[in-house]
């Protein structure tokens, strides 16, 4: 497949697992305590260091937080 699209990286189980896991699932805003027990990790740490976040994702949810006045009031509250 790699070949047929011109990939240069070495395709492997664990790059797509990592893909799914951040591009699929966290980008679509499934939450990271979800998207851990998807591949069996049992502890979230696992899954913090196997994902990454993407700047988009943190855009979006920043994005969230200034738009619901309920979050905002809770962040000042911190």
């Amino acid at each position: 497949m790699a070949t047929a699209y011109k990939i240069k990286k070495t395709l492997t189980t664990h790059l797509a697992r990592r893909t799914f896991a951040t591009t699929v699932t966290l980008s679509s805003g499934v939450p990271i305590e979800s998207v851990s027990k998807i591949p069996g990790h049992n502890y979230l740490k696992t899954t913090q260091i196997y994902t990454k976040v993407l700047d988009s994702k943190i855009s979006d949810d920043m994005e969230k937080l200034k738009n619901d006045p309920s979050l905002l009031e809770l962040a000042k509250s911190i």
